[in-house]
């Protein structure tokens, strides 16, 4: 086995039996967007007078709608909380020992965004479980496609979070800035009713919406989930990927990062 598939286990591993260990963070994770699904949605829908339409050709629930965006809060969520454990170990000193490794800087930083990506992804199709039970029932293909998607956009907003924290050296600043970042990028985005609804209120606050990446990590995730492909939202996910994950290896280099000096 070789040195860099051991790291990714261990580094991996590290962080699944981290979130083992805190079983009210699952819990949370499952209580927030079951809030929305179940108490929300119902009020949403009245006051919005929806009758979604797009991106499908057929009259859908509100219920349905929300759903992928509620899935993208928990992958938002875990994001920012699993780089919130890394301002913490860089607190405590475990982080100099894990950058110190003999391997490359960018490959541990990696393993710790994709450990945090599979915690988000088994939050996620447990949540879609509880939504199907309650009666929002996707393709049995739908859920299939989603699992690449959810890598892919589980590590986009790692990324983000993991570009935010290279900036941050101290725990309790981190967490007044994931409030500053969750709920904007959660609210300005189209998770919970269509750009087009959005249009109709304020030309600004529906071109924010377009450009908000989150936006498009949503879109691909509600497509994937009908069996589709969304190719413009891939593309821009996989674009604010390439660009959240270069800041964050660039941020965590000790010769011109945001952390050099910090440990």
């Amino acid at each position: 086995m070789s040195a860099y598939l051991s790291a990714l286990l261990a580094i991996a591993g590290r962080e699944i039996w981290r979130f083992v260990q805190q079983r009210e963070r699952f819990l949370a994770a499952l209580v927030r967007p079951l809030v929305w699904l179940l108490v929300f949605a119902a009020g949403f829908r009245a006051a919005l007078g929806l009758s979604i339409t797009p991106p499908y050709q057929t009259y859908i629930q509100y219920e349905t709608y929300i759903v992928p965006g509620l899935v993208g809060m928990i992958q938002l969520f875990n994001g920012m909380q699993s780089s919130l454990s890394l301002v913490y170990d860089r607190e405590m000193g475990s982080m100099r020992l894990l950058l110190t490794s003999p391997l490359p800087r960018w490959w541990l930083l990696i393993c710790k965004l994709l450990g945090g990506t599979l915690i988000s992804i088994l939050q996620a199709y447990a949540f879609l479980a509880i939504a199907a039970a309650y009666g929002v029932v996707m393709p049995v293909g739908g859920y299939l496609l989603a699992l690449p998607v959810l890598v892919l956009s589980g590590m986009m907003l790692g990324a983000l979070g993991l570009l935010l924290s290279s900036t941050i050296d101290r725990l309790e600043n981190f967490a007044g800035v994931m409030n500053f970042v969750i709920f904007p990028t959660f609210f300005l985005s189209s998770a919970l009713y269509p750009l087009w609804k959005m249009a109709e209120s304020s030309q600004t606050l529906h071109w924010i919406c377009a450009l908000n990446p989150f936006t498009h990590a949503v879109e691909l995730i509600r497509f994937a989930l009908y069996a589709q492909v969304n190719g413009s939202a891939l593309l821009w996910v996989g674009l604010a990927l390439a660009v959240f994950l270069v800041g964050a290896l660039l941020g965590y280099d000790p010769r011109r990062g945001m952390v050099r000096g910090k440990g």
